[in-house]
């Protein structure tokens, strides 16, 4: 609709410029159409009047009345009011939602999406867990945010490639060689020889007991075998991480998450990577050597000091390798890059970004773009629980997914603007009442399917031709908050996809499920009119469409019954 409304203006705008009262200005400002706030003002507003005045020689209330009377003549307006110092208010004939309902049937699944990103490619990147220990909440909310990241971009026509990066060169890899080690050895984190840095989960010595057994475990493509020697730390260390690798791939497929692509920072030493882009870094005059270290004038792309990326011992700071991984998205043709990541990356953010910008190799400067989650607490009986035993310190994905099963955990870990904190109830996740938002919302749907089977039970049949026919009968309050709400989707889509923002898809989710139950508590559906009931049925029918086309969007299923 807000598309159909802007070429109403642009035609406007171009009548005016025709006849002269208007001067003809090929860099347009941008205006907006939004949604009213109060139905009372119509349907929509535009700010057009009050961006062109100037250039029109003429105050926006007079501009707004022209613009006005060179709109089209059209089937969408019925009526339009200028408001305040120039807002142009649209109130939309009911036959424009009407042609919605119809729309969202001719379309079904493929309503809401568009081509926006078509022919081109954006990589997400998300989870990325070093694979040292069963996923925790905080890797859980990555997952749901990136998923649904991913599911958007590819709604709005984007070649998505979801990828997983492993960190399976540094320190904490060592932790986990000789945590398993010591376990191997009969060691537990009790006895006074336990690993100063060790792990301390139960899963350890499950990795240990499959390494002495000589088990096998496959982990991207690749089986491992347990040497079952202690002594053997190399061969530890390769069990230890495909046996965790694996454990976390089987959660997030519990999880329903899949990846396109895993990609190992260790291939960025051994491929090379990382040493040719010191070279690139050194070839484009942005380095120095001071104390023995290589630096990287980070100072001169927007950071707050020059960062080592070289220290004098040889070996590389860590945000090294990210430029250097973050380089072999550009050269894989990811036009877009999104990371996903917890809070507390936020501090090499800018560092990545300079490293890539010294490379001057095209990128542009707000190439990749981050999006930041923040800690999640998670409680039960109005206490926060902090240790899964599994882990030894902390909350795992697992844990939640057994507790409440994958939609509820997807939807609370999706259900709040990244950036701030979340906390995850537990009993309201279980609970099947109207004030746990995702069975609310499953429950609309499921609701729908059920006046479906009762209408035969009870004589009647249901006509979608004759009740697309006989939209306009409905023309009751409730009727009409639910069209609008049905309306606000594809928008919705868009602004969800191009904010990098789930959450607002599962917020409408939830307004949309609320519209339906208060209509279905206050009107019957299955009457003797025919033509109404079949109005009726045909909007319901709308909606459950929109509700699964909604909630796939998210990743959860759309029951039929509950």
């Amino acid at each position: 609709m807000k598309e159909q409304l802007r070429e109403l203006v642009l035609q406007a705008i171009q009548t005016l410029q025709d006849n002269a009262s208007l001067a003809a200005d090929p860099s347009l400002p941008g205006f907006v159409i939004e949604r009213a706030r109060s139905r009372e003002h119509g349907d929509f507003a535009c700010n057009v009047a009050m961006l062109l005045a100037k250039s029109a020689r003429a105050k926006p209330r007079e501009l707004a009345e022209k613009l006005v009377a060179a709109l089209p003549t059209n089937e969408l307006v019925e009526k339009v009011e200028i408001a305040g110092p120039g807002f142009i208010n649209f109130h939309l004939a009911g036959g424009a939602y009407h042609a919605e309902v119809r729309r969202i049937m001719a379309q079904g699944e493929a309503y809401g999406r568009n081509e926006s990103g078509a022919g081109k490619t954006a990589g997400v990147e998300f989870v990325s867990a070093n694979p040292t220990g069963p996923l925790h909440v905080g890797h859980g909310r990555a997952a749901a945010i990136g998923d649904c990241l991913s599911r958007l971009l590819d709604a709005t026509g984007w070649n998505v490639r979801r990828e997983y990066y492993y960190n399976d060169a540094g320190a904490q890899i060592a932790n986990l060689a000789i945590s398993v080690q010591a376990r191997a050895r009969g060691i537990t984190p009790d006895d006074s020889g336990w690993p100063d840095s060790g792990y301390r989960g139960d899963y350890i010595a499950d990795v240990a007991r499959a390494y002495l057994d000589r088990e096998s475990v496959v982990a991207d493509g690749e089986t491992v075998t347990g040497a079952g020697d202690v002594d053997d730390l190399d061969a530890i260390r390769h069990f230890a991480v495909a046996s965790l690798r694996r454990e976390q791939d089987l959660d997030l497929q519990a999880f329903g998450v899949s990846f396109d692509t895993y990609f190992l920072e260790s291939s960025l030493y051994s491929d090379g990577q990382v040493e040719e882009t010191v070279r690139e870094l050194i070839a484009h005059g942005h380095t120095y050597e001071e104390g023995g270290a290589l630096w990287l004038r980070t100072t001169d792309f927007g950071d707050d000091k020059d960062r080592v990326m070289r220290k004098s011992d040889g070996t590389y700071t860590y945000f090294l390798p990210d430029v250097a991984y973050h380089r072999s998205k550009w050269q894989r043709g990811y036009q877009r890059a999104i990371t996903e990541l917890g809070s507390d990356h936020h501090g090499s953010l800018a560092r990545v970004k300079a490293g890539l910008q010294a490379l001057d190799c095209g990128i542009p400067k707000g190439w990749p773009e981050y999006v930041l989650h923040q800690m999640v607490t998670v409680m039960r009986g109005g206490e926060e629980v902090k240790i899964s035993k599994r882990a030894g310190s902390y909350v795992t994905l697992r844990d939640l997914i057994d507790e409440v099963g994958r939609d509820a955990t997807r939807y609370f870990l999706i259900a709040r603007k990244s950036d701030s904190q979340l906390v995850f109830d537990i009993d309201l996740a279980r609970s099947q009442s109207n004030d746990n938002p995702v069975y609310y919302i499953q429950y609309a749907h499921a609701r729908v399917c059920s006046v479906l089977r009762q209408a035969p039970e009870k004589g009647f049949t249901f006509d979608l031709a004759d009740g697309l026919a006989n939209l306009a009968r409905l023309d009751n309050e409730h009727e009409q908050i639910l069209l609008t709400e049905l309306s606000k989707y594809p928008e919705l889509v868009d602004n969800a996809a191009a904010n990098l923002e789930p959450h607002l898809v599962a917020a409408w989710l939830r307004e949309l499920a609320n519209a339906f139950h208060t209509y279905y508590n206050s009107h019957q559906f299955l009457i003797e009119d025919a033509a109404l009931r079949n109005a009726r049925l045909a909007l319901v029918v709308a909606t459950r469409q929109v509700l699964k086309n909604g909630l796939q969007l998210l990743g959860l299923s759309a029951p039929e019954k509950m």
